[in-house]
Parts: structure tokens; C-alpha cells; sequence
């Protein structure tokens, strides 16, 4: 059975649930609701399994806070001896307007510090990562301050159909590959 590595980037605890900097943890809760799958605290993060057409997914949201995700996606890579082209990692971009998605096979952190620290730990910028866009409604100098902070009601509105978006995603990643699935789901 063919396995992928799905990362959906976060931060633990309560004062982070539901902001912008965890969609990634959203997303990946949205789909193991769909599919009724149980998270395990496992080394380095919370870990389920879904299987779809012939393909298992391990779903993983780092305990290791943002700026040390690469640790725990390095481990899992090794542990389940995931090849890096299957790995698929879903994070909050600041640079796209809130719910645009893109999907891409490569490239910088974009001065992220999540995606900074996995391209350290992996020593490659050669994954495929998920960008939701979040947008810049933020006055200077308060960038922490508003990915840290909750959706606003304008955008909550739009929040689930763009997370079950990125669940379609995930499984054309799989099925698919990452060129069809960009055609298909890039600028939608």
C-alpha cells in the first residue's frame, strides 16, 4: 500500500485553536471527522490513518509548536519509510488572500518559520506544501498578533467550504499526483 505524509501545520494547545496560524490542524480535523478516524498522542505529534483507494495517509499535527515542525515530519518520514515526494504539507500563508489555496512541489519558506524548519530538517526546499491563504489585514508590526488571532466572522463564512477544498486536495495528491492535482485545484 502506497503511503503519503500529510503535515497539517498548528500549534498545541487551547489559546491557539481556531487561528489563522492552525489551519493546517483544521483541515486535518475536518477530514478525520469526515472519515470518523481517531488521533493518538505519538511521538512527536498526533497521528491518524486514512486509507482511501488502495493509498494510507498518515495525518500529522506536530506537538513540536510551529517553529519545529520539521523534527516531528523528519521522524515520521523515517519512522514510516515515507518517500519525501509523497510528503504533503498543509500551512497558513500570508501572501494569499484569505481561502486561496496553492499547491506547489517546491520552493521557499516565504519567510514562514514553520515551513523554514522543515526545509532545515529535510535539507531541501523539494516538498509539495498546501498554502491557505490567509491574507495581510494587519496593521505593521502586528503579523504575530493576527495569525495568532481567530477568524473574523467574515471569513468563518467561507471557512468550511475552503477546508473540505483542501480535504479534495489531499486525496487528488494521493490518487492523482501533484501535477494533475495543481491543474485541477490551483486558482479555484
Amino acid at each position: 500500500m502506497k503511503k503519503f505524509l500529510i503535515a497539517g501545520l498548528g500549534n498545541i494547545g487551547a489559546e491557539y485553536e481556531f487561528t489563522r496560524h492552525n489551519v493546517g490542524f483544521e483541515v486535518l480535523n475536518l477530514l478525520a471527522h469526515q472519515y470518523e478516524l481517531q488521533y493518538e498522542t505519538k511521538r512527536l505529534g498526533d497521528v491518524a490513518v486514512y486509507k482511501f483507494k488502495g493509498r494510507q495517509f498518515i495525518l500529522l499535527k506536530p506537538n513540536t509548536y510551529m517553529n519545529l515542525s520539521g523534527k516531528a515530519i523528519k521522524y515520521w518520514l523515517t519512522k514510516e519509510n515515507i518517500p519525501i515526494e509523497n510528503l504533503l504539507v498543509i500551512t497558513d500563508d500570508l501572501n494569499l488572500n484569505f481561502g486561496t489555496l496553492r499547491l506547489k512541489g517546491k520552493g521557499s519558506d516565504g519567510g514562514h518559520n514553520g515551513l523554514k524548519n522543515i526545509q532545515l530538517s529535510l535539507n531541501t526546499q523539494k516538498y509539495a506544501r498546501l498554502r491557505f491563504g490567509v491574507g495581510d489585514e494587519f496593521s505593521k508590526g502586528q503579523q504575530v498578533n493576527y495569525v495568532l488571532g481567530k477568524w473574523s466572522e467574515d471569513e468563518q463564512k467561507n471557512l468550511n467550504e475552503r477546508l473540505e477544498k483542501c480535504v479534495e486536495i489531499i486525496k487528488s495528491f494521493g490518487t492523482a499526483g501533484l501535477a494533475l492535482t495543481m491543474n485541477q485545484f490551483n486558482g479555484k
